[in-house]
Parts: C-alpha cells; structure tokens; sequence
C-alpha cells in the first residue's frame, strides 16, 4: 500500500484505490488505535459527509474500523466541512472525519480528517496513522467495541452557531440574496441561516441525488448563480462548493469575485477596526499582485504560503494571524473557524454590505487585478523538466524580463503530472511571451 495522504487528507476516485471500502475500514481502524490508546471506551469520532452516491459506502467502511478498534462514532449526515472541524471541538470528540472530494465531481470522493481542537490533523499525526494502518491492526475485545448513532441536531447546531457570527443581525431583511449550494453538503445549511438571519432566500444546486454536486453550478461554475441573479434581481449571490469550504462572491450585476477580491474587502476593513491580528493577511503564491498592491497601500503585509489552505492554517496558526486564503475561494477566518468555511464568509460579506449600505459591486472592486496567465503542461514521470537545463535558462529569462513589473510562479501539482507555470505582468504581451518561452522548454524536454 503506497502513501496515502497528500495535502488534504486522502483523494482518489470511488471504488478505485484508495477510495474503496476495504482501504477506508482500514483507516478507520489505523485512526481509531491512533486515538484510543487507552483501552476506555469513552472516545468519540464525529463523521460528516457531502452529497456524493460513494458517502455511504465509505461512511459504513469508516465506522466499522472505528468501531473495531472501541471508537464511539457520531454520524452528522452532510453537512459542510466546516461543522466537522466545529463540531469535533464542540462535542470534545478525539476524532473528526469529513467525506467529500470538495469542487471535483461526484466520482471522485475524499477523506479528511481533524484532530481534537478542531483543525485538520497535522503531517506527523497522518504519518503516524499511517505507520499503523501498514502494521497488523489490534481489534478491541468483544467487550469494548465501539458504537454508533445518528446525530439529528448537528446541522441545526451548525446554522445556529453560524448565525452567532453576523454582526448586524437582523438587518438582511429587505436582501434579496442567491445562494448556491453546488447540490453538495450545505444544501440545507446555508439557505437556513440566510433566511432565518431576514434575507429573501433564492436557493439553486440544492437538489442532490448523489450524481449532480458541483456539476454546472457552485462555486466553479458560477455562471448558473449568476444568471440568477440577475434574473431574479437579487443583491447578491453567495456560490460555494460542494463541501461549503468555498466561496464565490456574485454581485448584482452577475459579475463574480474570486478569493482575492473578498480577502482584500475584509482586511482593509479589519485593519480600519483594529480587528486584523498583526496586520497580515495570508494567501498563497497564486494570490494576484494587484491583491498585494492593494494591502501594501494600507500598510498590510501580505504573508504568501504554498498552495494549498492547509498551509494557509499552518502560517497563520504559527504567526497568531486571524485572515487568511486562497484565490479559489477559501476564506480562513480563525475568529470564527478552524478551516475555510464559505457560508461565514459569505456572511461577513453581508454584514460589510448591511454596515455600509454599499452595493455588492462597489465592495468586490477592491483592486484593479494584474494580468494573470496560467497554463497547464503535462509531462511523464520519467524526466524532471524543472531540472533541466534549457527550462532553467528559460525561467531564468522570464524572470529577468519581468523583474520590475511582474512575477512567475512555477510549480508541480500536487495532485496530477502537471507542470503549472503562472506568470503576472502590467504588459499583456509581454506576459504572454513569457509564460509561452517556459511551457515551449517544458514541452521539448518532456
């Protein structure tokens, strides 16, 4: 069995490894004997889920190694990734595991996992799991295996502490506000604390029969939101993911704002009330430099971080910072949230527009972005094109024409045999010549 976690947790397509049931009743022993170490029977695991057919397999998987090993399982149902990392927390369990793939589509399917203080578990804990999961795993005696219940009220206890953070309460009444749910696990969430916080409630993608999670709607695919938007002549559109960790911003018009957009709003506007800690936002190296022009003008340092919101949470766990990010759309709001959570953002949008009586389309122009050119190059495995010399030479010279204006960013993906190369200048022409030279070496070579 190779290595199993990348950087969020365990990803792959269902019923093929490592998302089978055999693989998950596996981990669910390796994270049960990781956590009980005590042979009492008073640990707790929560799970969560989105909307995806394969949940219920890999849920059913889970609970039995859980409960092999004498772990106590709490089934929340889907709910978003967020109220497990609040709900671990909240009901002092040992253990939270949320079962989603996020913004890929329904066939794929994700383990995450989340330790006592509700973020998720770091490295060394994944390693160790691990270590055991390749090891003979010890059962509990017939005595001490675990059980397992439905929990009704998780949801509820989610939409209710959702609620507890918007400040203006009471003062949506009179918005009209779209929300997208992706078909995924906030589908009954986030319309309920919309509505029940005064808004006039226009809900689409909540609909999910296992198949439809983010397919032509949510958070990557606004475009269905945005139509609604304008057709209902509505606010403001709230666009999130299939697991609710994201968030795209729809104003009135139907044009849409990405991660950046609603980073830079809420930390000039933190900054203004003394809110944001050490004043510093951080964000990852794909953040626009328009964003860090932006910060840089009111005296806000902009921390940037691999790609990835994990690492976003490391650096801002490490640095006592409370706003964090990503382009895509996860908004890390450590006052309120151990992850990224698309709903609380999205009510801090509201409340900026509730406070200010602003449009949305006047909050989401907050920077004038750079010109940003990303281009994808696969390559085999057998060669490094990072490695070699004649794409050394032309990042190299990329980097020297575009030293005073812009900035490159070339990385591997985590996650596929992609080469990433992502270039930002002020001169379109020039970027685009630039990013072309790099992926051109990059395609000779592979």
């Amino acid at each position: 069995m190779g290595k199993l976690f990348g950087t969020d947790g365990v990803r792959g397509r269902a019923n093929s490894y490592p998302m089978t049931a055999e693989v998950a009743l596996k981990l669910g022993a390796a994270a049960g004997r990781y956590f009980r170490t005590d042979g009492q029977n008073r640990h707790r695991v929560v799970i969560g889920k989105d909307t995806r057919l394969s949940g219920y397999m890999l849920e059913n998987a889970l609970t039995a190694g859980l409960t092999s090993t004498g772990m106590n399982v709490l089934l929340l149902g889907p709910v978003p990734t967020p109220a497990v990392g609040y709900l671990t927390r909240s009901m002092r369990a040992d253990l939270g595991i949320m079962i989603s793939a996020s913004h890929n589509p329904h066939h794929d399917n994700g383990i995450k996992f989340f330790g006592p203080d509700g973020f998720k578990l770091s490295d060394e804990a994944q390693d160790q799991i691990e270590e055991i999961l390749q090891s003979e795993i010890l059962p509990a005696q017939p005595d001490n295996i675990g059980r397992a219940k439905r929990i009704d009220d998780g949801r509820g206890r989610y939409v209710e502490y959702a609620k507890t953070t918007f400040p203006a309460r009471g003062k949506l009444s009179g918005l009209k506000v779209v929300v997208d749910c992706a078909n995924g696990a906030a589908y009954r969430a986030a319309p309920e604390v919309l509505w029940e916080l005064g808004a006039e409630v226009i809900p689409i993608g909540v609909d999910p029969n296992g198949f439809n999670i983010n397919e032509n709607c949510g958070s990557t695919h606004p475009e269905a939101a945005a139509k609604a938007v304008v057709e209902h002549g509505a606010d403001l559109g709230i666009c999130l993911d299939g697991d609710a960790d994201r968030v795209m911003i729809i104003d009135e018009k139907g044009v849409v704002a990405d991660g950046d957009q609603i980073m830079a709003l809420l930390a000039a506007r933190w900054a203004i009330e003394g809110r944001l800690v050490g004043s510093t936002l951080v964000s990852t190296v794909m953040s626009n430099l328009g964003l860090e022009h932006f910060l840089k003008a009111r005296g806000i340092e902009l921390l940037r971080t691999a790609v990835g919101d994990r690492y976003v949470v490391e650096a801002m766990r490490a640095g006592g910072f409370n706003l964090g990010g990503e382009q895509s759309g996860h908004i890390v709001m450590t006052d309120y949230a151990t992850t990224g959570d698309g709903l609380i953002a999205g009510l801090q949008f509201l409340a900026e527009m509730a406070q200010t009586e602003e449009k949305a389309s006047t909050l989401t122009q907050n920077f004038e972005p750079v010109p940003q050119l990303l281009k994808n190059v696969k390559f085999s495995g057998e060669i490094d094109p990072l490695s070699t010399d004649k794409v050394a030479n032309a990042i190299a010279g990329g980097e020297e024409a575009l030293a005073n204006t812009g900035r490159l960013v070339i990385r591997k993906s985590g996650t596929e045999p992609l080469i990433r190369v992502m270039g930002e200048d002020e001169d379109e022409a020039r970027l685009r010549n630039v990013v072309d030279d790099i992926v051109g070496a990059i395609k000779d070579v592979t």
